[in-house]
């Protein structure tokens, strides 16, 4: 950590190019890593973070919040008007969310290996 504010590591930056490498969206795959160096972190801290955008650190989160890897909960502002702040946290262990995209890419090779081996009968 540096002041106080989060930033991505040499290993953040590895597991984001891992994850994508087994078709994980880049938003989806920074904003897990940034998940991961917080306990609780909102979603301006996952912008500062990742780089991303706010309209593509919000579809990542709805993309985890689908899966039930994420928890959200808005917290008001202390100062001032507008809207809550949203608060996230990682709900499973990664090792849970690598076994999940492990037994998709699984299942996807062995579709293609089926698909191979019916064009060989065909052929």
């Amino acid at each position: 950590m540096n002041n106080g504010e989060f930033y991505m590591d040499d290993e953040d930056n590895e597991m984001v190019l891992l994850l994508q490498k087994l078709n994980v969206s880049k938003p989806v795959a920074k904003t897990l890593a940034c998940l991961l160096t917080a306990e609780q972190i909102t979603s301006r801290e996952v912008e500062r973070m990742s780089r991303l955008r706010q309209p593509e650190v919000s579809i990542a989160m709805t993309y985890l919040q689908n899966n039930n890897w994420v928890d959200v909960e808005e917290v008001k502002k202390k100062q001032g008007k507008g809207r809550p702040i949203k608060v996230y946290t990682l709900t499973v262990p990664m090792d849970e969310i690598i076994d999940t995209i492990e037994q998709k890419v699984i299942a996807e090779n062995q579709m293609m290996l089926e698909n191979i081996e019916r064009l060989k009968d065909l052929s």
